[in-house]
Protein backbone atom coordinates (compact mmCIF):
# COMPACT_ATOMS: atom_id res chain seq x y z
CA UNK A 1 0.00 0.00 0.00
CA UNK A 2 1.33 3.44 -0.91
CA UNK A 3 2.34 5.83 1.84
CA UNK A 4 -0.48 8.34 2.23
CA UNK A 5 0.30 11.87 1.13
CA UNK A 6 -1.05 15.04 2.71
CA UNK A 7 -0.63 18.27 0.77
CA UNK A 8 -0.57 21.18 3.16
CA UNK A 9 -1.03 24.97 2.85
CA UNK A 10 -3.98 24.55 0.46
CA UNK A 11 -5.08 28.04 -0.58
CA UNK A 12 -8.35 27.57 -2.43
CA UNK A 13 -10.75 25.00 -3.89
CA UNK A 14 -8.76 24.66 -7.12
CA UNK A 15 -5.60 23.69 -5.24
CA UNK A 16 -7.67 21.13 -3.33
CA UNK A 17 -8.99 19.66 -6.59
CA UNK A 18 -5.48 19.54 -8.09
CA UNK A 19 -3.92 17.86 -5.05
CA UNK A 20 -6.66 15.23 -4.91
CA UNK A 21 -6.38 14.57 -8.65
CA UNK A 22 -2.75 13.47 -8.23
CA UNK A 23 -3.57 11.18 -5.31
CA UNK A 24 -3.55 13.24 -2.09
CA UNK A 25 -5.30 11.41 0.74
CA UNK A 26 -5.41 14.50 2.94
CA UNK A 27 -5.30 18.28 2.67
CA UNK A 28 -3.87 20.73 5.19
CA UNK A 29 -5.78 23.98 5.77
CA UNK A 30 -3.73 26.44 7.80
CA UNK A 31 -5.39 28.75 10.29
CA UNK A 32 -3.81 31.80 11.91
CA UNK A 33 -0.16 31.13 12.78
CA UNK A 34 2.62 33.18 14.41
CA UNK A 35 4.83 32.48 11.36
CA UNK A 36 5.16 30.26 8.31
CA UNK A 37 3.41 29.82 4.97
CA UNK A 38 -0.14 29.25 3.94
CA UNK A 39 -2.60 30.70 6.48
CA UNK A 40 -6.08 31.38 5.12
CA UNK A 41 -9.25 32.68 6.74
CA UNK A 42 -11.54 30.41 8.72
CA UNK A 43 -14.25 31.19 6.16
CA UNK A 44 -12.04 29.90 3.35
CA UNK A 45 -11.11 26.79 5.35
CA UNK A 46 -14.81 26.09 5.86
CA UNK A 47 -15.57 26.53 2.13
CA UNK A 48 -12.77 24.22 1.04
CA UNK A 49 -13.56 21.59 3.69
CA UNK A 50 -17.21 21.43 2.63
CA UNK A 51 -16.22 21.00 -1.04
CA UNK A 52 -13.80 18.11 -0.48
CA UNK A 53 -15.37 14.67 -1.11
CA UNK A 54 -14.99 11.76 1.31
CA UNK A 55 -12.84 9.88 2.08
CA UNK A 56 -10.29 12.71 1.73
CA UNK A 57 -9.15 13.99 5.13
CA UNK A 58 -9.33 17.74 5.74
CA UNK A 59 -6.89 18.88 8.44
CA UNK A 60 -7.44 22.15 10.29
CA UNK A 61 -4.01 23.35 11.42
CA UNK A 62 -4.70 25.27 14.61
CA UNK A 63 -2.24 27.15 16.80
CA UNK A 64 -4.80 27.42 19.60
CA UNK A 65 -3.37 25.95 22.81
CA UNK A 66 -6.51 25.47 24.93
CA UNK A 67 -9.11 22.79 24.41
CA UNK A 68 -11.89 25.38 24.28
CA UNK A 69 -9.99 27.50 21.75
CA UNK A 70 -9.48 24.45 19.54
CA UNK A 71 -13.14 23.43 19.81
CA UNK A 72 -14.29 26.92 18.83
CA UNK A 73 -11.80 27.05 15.94
CA UNK A 74 -13.13 23.76 14.63
CA UNK A 75 -16.74 24.88 14.90
CA UNK A 76 -15.91 27.76 12.55
CA UNK A 77 -14.22 25.51 9.99
CA UNK A 78 -15.86 22.05 10.18
CA UNK A 79 -12.94 19.94 8.96
CA UNK A 80 -12.91 16.20 9.69
CA UNK A 81 -9.47 16.31 11.36
CA UNK A 82 -7.70 18.73 13.71
CA UNK A 83 -3.92 19.12 13.60
CA UNK A 84 -2.70 20.63 16.87
CA UNK A 85 0.58 22.33 16.00
CA UNK A 86 1.59 23.51 19.47
CA UNK A 87 1.42 22.14 23.00
CA UNK A 88 -2.11 21.63 24.36
CA UNK A 89 -2.51 23.26 27.76
CA UNK A 90 -3.08 20.67 30.46
CA UNK A 91 -3.11 17.91 27.82
CA UNK A 92 -6.88 18.34 27.87
CA UNK A 93 -7.58 16.14 24.86
CA UNK A 94 -10.56 14.56 26.62
CA UNK A 95 -12.53 17.80 26.49
CA UNK A 96 -11.98 18.04 22.72
CA UNK A 97 -13.01 14.39 22.30
CA UNK A 98 -16.18 14.97 24.30
CA UNK A 99 -17.17 18.06 22.29
CA UNK A 100 -16.12 16.69 18.87
CA UNK A 101 -16.45 12.90 19.07
CA UNK A 102 -16.32 12.31 15.31
CA UNK A 103 -13.28 14.48 14.59
CA UNK A 104 -9.80 12.92 14.35
CA UNK A 105 -7.00 14.49 16.40
CA UNK A 106 -3.41 14.71 15.17
CA UNK A 107 -0.68 16.10 17.44
CA UNK A 108 2.42 17.69 15.94
CA UNK A 109 5.76 16.90 17.56
CA UNK A 110 8.66 19.14 16.53
CA UNK A 111 11.71 16.89 16.43
CA UNK A 112 14.62 18.37 18.39
CA UNK A 113 16.40 15.54 20.22
CA UNK A 114 15.82 12.24 22.05
CA UNK A 115 13.27 13.91 24.32
CA UNK A 116 11.04 14.34 21.27
CA UNK A 117 10.75 10.55 21.03
CA UNK A 118 9.49 10.33 24.62
CA UNK A 119 7.08 13.23 24.06
CA UNK A 120 5.63 11.59 20.95
CA UNK A 121 5.04 8.31 22.75
CA UNK A 122 3.38 10.06 25.71
CA UNK A 123 1.03 12.15 23.57
CA UNK A 124 0.22 9.34 21.13
CA UNK A 125 -2.01 7.82 23.81
CA UNK A 126 -4.39 10.80 23.51
CA UNK A 127 -4.68 11.24 19.73
CA UNK A 128 -5.37 9.35 16.51
CA UNK A 129 -2.04 10.10 14.85
CA UNK A 130 1.26 11.91 15.35
CA UNK A 131 2.83 14.29 12.84
CA UNK A 132 6.58 14.90 13.01
CA UNK A 133 7.83 18.30 11.87
CA UNK A 134 10.90 20.53 12.06
CA UNK A 135 9.62 23.66 13.78
CA UNK A 136 10.70 25.28 17.02
CA UNK A 137 7.90 26.36 19.37
CA UNK A 138 10.43 27.83 21.82
CA UNK A 139 11.55 30.74 19.60
CA UNK A 140 10.35 34.27 20.36
CA UNK A 141 8.28 34.03 17.17
CA UNK A 142 7.24 30.38 17.19
CA UNK A 143 7.93 28.12 14.21
CA UNK A 144 5.03 25.67 14.12
CA UNK A 145 5.54 24.18 10.66
CA UNK A 146 6.24 25.03 7.05
CA UNK A 147 9.97 25.50 7.62
CA UNK A 148 11.09 23.44 4.63
CA UNK A 149 13.80 21.90 6.83
CA UNK A 150 14.59 18.26 7.44
CA UNK A 151 15.07 16.94 10.94
CA UNK A 152 16.79 13.79 12.21
CA UNK A 153 14.91 11.00 10.47
CA UNK A 154 16.50 8.37 12.71
CA UNK A 155 14.54 9.86 15.61
CA UNK A 156 11.41 9.82 13.46
CA UNK A 157 11.93 6.12 12.72
CA UNK A 158 12.18 5.40 16.46
CA UNK A 159 8.84 7.13 16.98
CA UNK A 160 7.24 5.10 14.17
CA UNK A 161 8.53 1.92 15.81
CA UNK A 162 7.46 2.75 19.37
CA UNK A 163 4.49 5.14 19.57
CA UNK A 164 1.77 2.72 18.49
CA UNK A 165 -0.15 5.21 16.32
CA UNK A 166 0.02 6.25 12.65
CA UNK A 167 2.84 8.74 12.05
CA UNK A 168 3.02 11.43 9.38
CA UNK A 169 6.44 12.77 8.41
CA UNK A 170 6.86 16.44 7.49
CA UNK A 171 9.77 18.82 7.05
CA UNK A 172 11.75 19.50 3.89
CA UNK A 173 10.25 16.74 1.75
CA UNK A 174 10.48 16.91 -2.04
CA UNK A 175 10.71 14.64 -5.08
CA UNK A 176 14.47 14.25 -4.63
CA UNK A 177 14.33 12.86 -1.08
CA UNK A 178 10.89 11.28 -0.73
CA UNK A 179 12.10 7.77 -1.51
CA UNK A 180 14.83 8.07 1.12
CA UNK A 181 12.25 9.41 3.58
CA UNK A 182 9.93 6.46 3.03
CA UNK A 183 12.73 3.91 3.24
CA UNK A 184 14.34 5.47 6.32
CA UNK A 185 11.29 6.37 8.40
CA UNK A 186 8.57 4.06 7.01
CA UNK A 187 5.83 6.50 8.03
CA UNK A 188 2.09 6.03 7.63
CA UNK A 189 1.96 9.31 5.70
CA UNK A 190 3.98 12.17 4.26
CA UNK A 191 3.10 15.84 4.68
CA UNK A 192 4.50 18.64 2.56
CA UNK A 193 3.96 22.25 1.61
CA UNK A 194 6.99 24.08 0.18
CA UNK A 195 8.27 21.03 -1.71
CA UNK A 196 5.41 21.27 -4.23
CA UNK A 197 5.11 25.07 -4.43
CA UNK A 198 6.65 27.85 -6.50
CA UNK A 199 6.11 31.45 -5.38
CA UNK A 200 3.64 30.12 -2.79
CA UNK A 201 1.42 28.57 -5.48
CA UNK A 202 0.85 24.86 -5.96
CA UNK A 203 3.20 23.79 -8.78
CA UNK A 204 1.57 20.98 -10.75
CA UNK A 205 4.78 19.61 -12.33
CA UNK A 206 6.41 19.49 -8.88
CA UNK A 207 3.28 17.83 -7.51
CA UNK A 208 3.31 15.22 -10.26
CA UNK A 209 7.03 14.54 -9.80
CA UNK A 210 6.56 14.08 -6.07
CA UNK A 211 3.78 11.53 -6.46
CA UNK A 212 5.76 9.63 -9.10
CA UNK A 213 8.85 9.60 -6.87
CA UNK A 214 6.72 8.36 -3.97
CA UNK A 215 5.61 5.38 -6.05
CA UNK A 216 2.19 6.48 -7.24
Amino acid sequence: MNTRIKICCIQNEQEAVDAISFGAAALGLVGVMPSGPGPISDEEIYRIAQAVPPPIATFLLTSEQTSQGIIEHHRRTKTNTIQIVDELAGRDYAKIREALPNVKLVQVIHIVDDRSVDEACELAEHVDAILLDSGNPKLAVKELGGTGRRHNWRLSRRIVETCGKPVFLAGGLNAANVREAIDTVQPFGLDLCSGVRTDSKLDLPKLENFFIAAGY
